[in-house]
């Protein structure tokens, strides 16, 4: 069994590996034996085509460390505990959540950075919140002393609510993307749906829709007044190809190239996170329909470079 401290040194090992030249940021995903460690970096194409300096929409090009982990993890990842030498975003918990993870450990000289100080409002008033209604166990992990420290830790019995979890069903025959679409029962504008592989090379399909992050209940009044209230840049809200990407993760499933189908244009955090998962074509019904006007600019550059294509159905 891997242990977290020897999982944190293996984060360590490889951190300044990242490319970034200012950020280095590195985690490590592990359940049982098996651990996967990566940094943050940006994704092929995106580096070899637009380069590092380049926006995508309102996003940068890299992808996080946390979500590296995820998509390389050969296994399932529910149940899986994660470290990470620096603290980590909402936008990472909510994905962290969607695939299952149960408990994170974040090197305890991460918190003295200046990156981290200056996103610490964000880590305590948004990361910690989600995490804790996900179900995660936080810890921080001081290597020299050999200690695991509680920052907050959850009953190992509890299980988050969900009034929305992805829907997947295995598959018989060859995976059909447009009978899949028009299957479809909508709780959201803003859906997607897959086919994914798992090891044995079964196919399953995915529907997903936009939702608040797990844990919260868009039909609780309670929850509805906290998630009508965003934290500056974030939101509680998880996007459906994220969603998508994560739960297959959670499952030991892997999207398949050119079988996603989007309601309208994804957001840019998630086209840079397809990137990084190697689809290189998606299709859409609503391709001048996004979240946001970013979203349509991030389709645009990564469509003219040839990194990521929308088609239209």
């Amino acid at each position: 069994m891997t242990s977290p401290l020897d999982a944190m040194q293996a984060a360590v090992d490889v951190v300044l590996t990242s490319p970034h030249p200012t950020n280095k940021i590195a985690a490590a995903l592990f359940f049982e034996e098996r651990i996967v460690a990566r940094t943050n970096s940006w994704p092929r194409l995106i580096e070899k085509k637009l380069g590092i300096d380049s926006r995508i929409g309102n996003s940068s090009g890299t992808v996080h460390a946390e979500v590296n982990c995820l998509l390389d993890f050969p296994i399932a990842t529910d149940g899986a505990s994660l470290c990470v030498t620096d603290p980590f975003c909402p936008n990472c918990a909510k994905n962290l959540a969607e695939a299952g993870i149960k408990k994170i450990y974040i090197d305890h000289k991460g918190f003295d950075k200046d990156f981290a100080q200056r996103r610490g409002d964000e880590f305590s008033s948004m990361s910690l919140r989600i995490a804790a209604r996900a179900g995660i166990s936080i810890y921080e992990a001081r290597r020299r002393e050999g200690l695991i420290v509680p920052l907050q830790e959850m009953p190992v019995d509890y299980r988050a609510p969900q009034d929305n979890p992805i829907k997947i069903d295995p598959v018989a025959g060859t995976p059909d993307l447009t009978a899949l679409r028009h299957s479809v029962i909508a709780k959201a504008d803003r859906w997607g749906c897959a086919f994914a592989k798992d090891r044995e090379g079964r196919i399953f399909s995915l529907v997903a829709s936009a939702h608040a992050t797990i844990g919260y209940s868009e039909t609780s009044a309670d929850d509805r007044e906290a998630l009508s209230q965003p934290e500056g840049k974030y939101n509680f809200y998880i996007e459906p190809m994220n969603r998508l990407m994560m739960g297959a993760a959670r499952h030991g499933l892997k999207l398949m190239n050119g079988l996603i189908h989007a309601s309208c244009t994804p957001t840019s955090r998630e086209l840079v996170n397809l990137a990084a998962a190697g689809i290189t074509s998606i299709s859409t019904d609503n391709p001048g329909l996004a979240r946001d006007p970013d979203a349509l600019a991030a389709k645009d550059t990564l469509g003219r470079a040839g990194i990521l294509m929308i088609e239209t159905d």
